[in-house]
């Protein structure tokens, strides 16, 4: 593993990337999420999870409104505010780690920024919406710049690539375009290439095994493959059951470079992550 550092710069935290993978704690305040979906609804209910998260070394909490699984339909930006602003007040006078807002909506995001969010999350990597990008860059928030092809209600129809990891290392390089000329600065840039967005199994398991060509972009790399649907065809079973398939994804990624992990179940990440690391440290000291 190569792994290259970087300092990640937000209004209020600052983030050093590259010596230690980092853990996001995925935290949906959504009755329809493909995994924990009706979990977190209450604001009091998503405060605890998210306090336990930060106790179990989570590094980053990403906080989102929307479902974006497979077959989703889109959400006012009325009801995406009702959901997450409650929660926000809350996490913002208690979470002592960066929080990440999953919107593609200027308005969610900008209550969201008001509400001292770090970070913006946007699947459709900022292709949909230049305001969105001017307002990051105004609040001189960070941005995590995901791949998707499609939109999440017909994405996994027919997606179809002439070379996936070409394809998606094109796209991405067209949001990072967007993001700087907006004026968001090169620190605040995470990429996420989008595993199980507009994919096929196949194509999740070339993202996979060339993870590392992710790493080419020179921005620090975040995974998103907690509990997704390539990992439950391989293992037969449901999102609540495919932790230890997880764990594997998760071992893979950090060995071709992942910077963050993007993860429902916190705990086993960080531990998993720890011993990887250390193999790696061991193996540049000989």
């Amino acid at each position: 593993m190569t792994r290259r550092s970087f300092r990640l710069k937000f209004p209020s935290f600052s983030l050093e990337l590259g010596r230690e993978t980092k853990i996001m704690g995925v935290l949906n305040v959504t009755p329809d999420s493909f995994s924990d979906g009706g979990y977190f609804l209450k604001p009091a209910a998503a405060l605890d999870r998210a306090l336990r998260m930060q106790e179990e070394g989570a590094h980053l909490i990403d906080v989102g409104g929307e479902s974006s699984r497979p077959g989703s339909k889109p959400v006012t930006e009325k009801e995406e505010l009702r959901r997450l602003v409650p929660v926000l007040k809350l996490l913002s006078k208690r979470i002592q780690i960066p929080i990440s807002v999953d919107t593609y909506k200027t308005g969610v995001a900008h209550a969201a920024l008001d509400l001292g969010a770090s970070l913006i999350n946007d699947i459709y990597g900022l292709k949909n919406n230049k305001a969105l990008a001017k307002l990051i860059a105004r609040y001189k928030a960070g941005v995590i710049l995901m791949h998707m092809q499609g939109i999440p209600e017909t994405m996994q129809k027919k997606p179809h690539y002439k070379n996936v990891v070409s394809d998606i290392l094109k796209m991405l390089r067209a949001s990072i375009e967007l993001s700087l000329e907006a004026g968001i600065p090169r620190a605040g840039i995470l990429i996420d290439p989008g595993f199980g967005f507009g994919k096929r199994f196949e194509d999740n398991l070339k993202m996979l095994e060339q993870f590392e060509k992710f790493s080419s972009l020179n921005y620090p790399v975040l995974a998103g493959i907690s509990r997704k649907s390539f990992i439950g065809s391989l293992l037969g079973d449901p999102a609540a059951n495919r932790l230890h398939g997880s764990l594997a994804a998760a071992a893979a990624v950090i060995e071709r470079g992942a910077h963050i992990l993007r993860v429902h179940d916190v705990l086993p990440h960080r531990h998993l992550a720890a011993v990887t690391d250390a193999l790696h440290k061991s193996d540049r000291s000989r």
